[in-house]
């Protein structure tokens, strides 16, 4: 089957900072939380000191972009190549090498579409007070943020915040959560979550304000998750790991509140989060223009009473598993019915149609992809090809979601997957290559870092050419 793309429906690809720059410490950039976490793991992969090297590769990697015919790069800036330490001097080499970026892309054709904040955190500020931890670190945020809209908002309108709050929360590494003790550890993750809230409303309004004709939105790890059984109450244990993972996060940033199932779980922690007079005002001011979505995997849940062996009021680190009131908890389990990826990840295209229905339903803004991918082992043929026919067919079905959504009535700005060219994975370094474009070199050899074309990226050519007709 074809499907019809809107005529202003972007193709593009997406990538981060940390993931794929290098220079780590080059022209004045400070470390950050992601440096950090990726030295304690330099002896066993490769870590973000040089990367995928875009830091040196800028030009070629852009026209490679040209090439593919791309009309969008979602791309993250680094904090703390722009303010080292977080929240002190503006770092004009920063500025410089982001101008140099953007307006190559816009000179190519294609869409600067940015993340300020994608898990890379000023290390700084951790040593300062403990990064999110402190609201200081909102205020921080939002000056970083008007420092991005005064220096790049005459040619970056398209801006996201943060990339997967929801997701990073539940990550100690990523939040530098370092508290053994587990009911000290998740006040400390309520409140952090706040902070980011708060720096969320801070930024959206500050857009609005500096970047004339600007749009702002979200990020989100979507969720979609199945009841293990027609069981009312594996149903009901589904519904609610959508709304702790996802839900709530989405539910704050357009209606300034948590909403009353999450508060009542806050409450019952005793983990409400302090906040500070007018917070409710500014939270209800800061409006989105659209919603982004990173979606790899469907999730499947069952539930579990309220027991000796779950005892009701244990708290459960990271709220993987979440005691809610009477219903007792849940638990996630694989859905046998589905394949998986190399690295685990379960492919469901039909769950992206499904929840694109989901976010537009219920949230009714424009929706764009800004993560979808499959990471794998590819290889490089000693005739220097990289034929990734499966890669090939994850995206045509997930495209072809994409569509079905469409003639669902979604309102779609766009598709990025996930990722423009391979890139540093957090914990499997180069093992695991998302790319349309390889780049040569491994965990603990740089070789050449040489950019490949992989079959995945002439397909992604014909694509776009065709306006998604050609599948």
């Amino acid at each position: 089957m074809s499907y019809t793309f809107p005529k202003n429906f972007w193709w593009g690809a997406s990538s981060s900072a940390f993931q794929i720059e290098g220079g780590w410490d080059e022209d004045g950039k400070g470390m950050t939380v992601a440096d950090f976490n990726s030295f304690k793991r330099s002896d066993k992969q490769a870590d973000s000191k040089v990367a995928s090297d875009f830091y040196h590769h800028w030009e070629e990697d852009i026209e490679l972009m040209k090439e593919m015919g791309m009309q969008a790069y979602r791309f993250s800036i680094s904090w703390a190549r722009i303010l080292p330490d977080g929240d002190g001097e503006i770092n004009p080499k920063g500025i410089a090498f982001y101008n140099k970026v953007i307006d190559k892309l816009l000179e190519s054709g294609i869409i600067p579409f940015i993340t300020l904040y994608h898990f890379d955190l000023p290390y700084a500020l951790v040593t300062k007070y403990n990064g999110w931890e402190c609201r200081d670190c909102a205020y921080a945020f939002e000056r970083y943020a008007r420092v991005c809209f005064e220096a790049f908002g005459d040619r970056v309108k398209y801006w996201q915040v943060h990339n997967e709050q929801n997701l990073m929360m539940r990550v100690d590494e990523r939040m530098n959560i370092n508290e053994p003790d587990p009911v000290k550890k998740e006040k400390i993750r309520a409140q952090m979550d706040y902070h980011m809230f708060l720096a969320h409303a801070l930024s959206v309004n500050a857009c609005h304000e500096l970047v004339e004709g600007g749009k702002i939105g979200c990020a989100v790890s979507s969720t979609v998750t199945y009841p293990m059984t027609n069981k009312p109450e594996d149903v009901w244990a589904a519904r609610m790991n959508n709304q702790f993972k996802t839900d709530y996060c989405l539910d704050v940033h357009m209606y300034g509140e948590y909403p009353g199932y999450y508060m009542a779980y806050l409450k019952e922690q005793d983990m409400v989060p302090a906040m500070d007079p007018g917070d409710a005002e500014l939270l209800k001011s800061a409006k989105m223009d659209f919603i982004a979505l990173n979606y790899y995997r469907t999730l499947t849940a069952c539930y579990l009473p309220a027991d000796d062996e779950h005892p009701k009021g244990t708290r459960l680190e990271g709220m993987n598993e979440v005691d809610y009131d009477m219903y007792g908890y849940w638990k996630i389990e694989k859905n046998t019915n589905l394949t998986a990826s190399e690295y685990g990840a379960q492919i469901d295209p039909v769950g992206l149609r499904i929840v694109l229905n989901e976010y537009w339903n219920r949230y009714r803004l424009p929706l764009i992809i800004t993560e979808n991918g499959l990471g794998t082992a590819d290889v490089l043929t000693e005739d220097g090809k990289v034929h990734d026919d499966y890669r090939i067919d994850y995206m045509k079905r997930h495209i072809e979601a994409i569509g079905k959504a469409i003639e669902d009535g979604v309102q779609m700005m766009g598709y990025c997957p996930w990722s423009v060219i391979d890139l540093l994975s957090s914990h499997q370094g180069f093992r695991k290559r998302y790319g349309l474009v390889y780049v040569n070199r491994s965990d603990m050899d740089l070789k050449d870092l040489a950019r490949i074309r992989k079959d995945s990226f002439y397909w992604y050519q014909n694509v776009i050419r065709t306006n998604g007709k050609k599948l």
